[in-house]
């Protein structure tokens, strides 16, 4: 890694850094002196207030069982999207029956926002929790689901004829070559879904909850202590973040396998080098599994 390369990576990280830490400065600065500009700033608390009752929540326990609440309904209701939802792409993608049985009901059902759902969940399932674990499910599952289905129509098909002609099962081109293959836009599906899961549950439980970080951040409203919702929009932002940089390094590291592009010029025998006869040099040519054709249509 060459000197420069260097200094603009620590010169990106510290602006990344400086980024937050003046934004706060700011906000600080706008609430200490009440300032108004058509942005009222009077009643908001200041930062030294919000961390203030930020250090006082961290030690209660009621503080980590709201989180635990939170955390143990994203996880399951993201981890029943991600099933659902890859399961259902894959077979809207690849059969002609999925696609015009699942098709117009998917089509139907996801522009409804999640959270218009709560009077389905109440009216469905027997208690809150389970309301709320069907709701963020029912956020994510959409983006997951319409993501693998776009990857794997996308697929080129030269591949899955390969395997075939040497004798390979269905089931074998399922496993490996659609499946990885599809992977990247699996996991793009996967970093837009938590995401919206956290914004529902969220919602969820505000609406219907008992316990959970939407719930404490509502009753803080609701008895007018403001730097306590402050508390609990910047633990949702937190952890917000947590989940999506995990989903994130976990889809690093199950496509690490494909090719990264080279850092630096291009040279003879890079990615897109040809030979004197014009044709792209074998070591370097695309690799299977990240060629995108246009969509095909699912077989019957």
């Amino acid at each position: 890694m060459s000197a420069g390369s260097g200094a603009a990576g620590a010169g990106r990280r510290l602006v990344r850094v400086a980024s937050p830490l003046v934004a706060l400065g700011v906000w600080q600065l706008l609430t200490s002196y009440d300032v108004e500009l058509w942005l009222r700033f009077q009643q908001f608390p200041t930062v030294v207030e919000v961390a203030s009752a930020l250090g006082d929540r961290i030690g209660t326990e009621a503080y980590w069982q709201d989180l635990g609440h939170s955390l143990r309904r994203i996880a399951v209701g993201f981890l029943l999207a991600a099933v659902l939802g890859v399961a259902a792409g894959t077979a809207v993608a690849r059969s002609r029956w999925a696609a015009d049985v699942l098709g117009p009901l998917v089509e139907v059902v996801r522009p409804i926002p999640a959270i218009a759902l709560v009077p389905v969940a109440i009216l469905l399932l027997p208690t809150n929790e389970q309301g709320i674990v069907f709701i963020t499910c029912a956020a994510a599952l959409f983006p997951v689901l319409v993501s693998t289905r776009h990857a794997v129509r996308a697929l080129d098909p030269v591949w899955e004829e390969a395997v075939l002609t040497l004798g390979g099962s269905r089931a074998r081109v399922l496993f490996s070559v659609v499946l990885p293959g599809a992977l990247p836009g699996i996991f793009g599906g996967l970093s837009v879904g938590i995401g919206v899961s956290w914004i529902c549950v969220i919602s969820a439980e505000m609406i219907s909850g008992e316990y959970g970080v939407g719930y404490r951040t509502w009753q803080d409203y609701a008895v007018v202590d403001y730097p306590g919702v402050f508390v609990g929009m910047a633990t949702i932002g937190a952890l917000g973040r947590l989940t999506s940089t995990a989903v994130e390094a976990l889809g690093r590291r199950a496509t690490a396998w494909l090719p990264q592009p080279a850092a630096g010029a291009r040279t003879p025998g890079a990615a897109g080098a040809a030979d004197p006869a014009g044709t792209p040099s074998p070591a370097t040519a695309p690799s299977p599994s990240v060629v995108r054709r246009p969509e095909k249509e699912p077989v019957p």
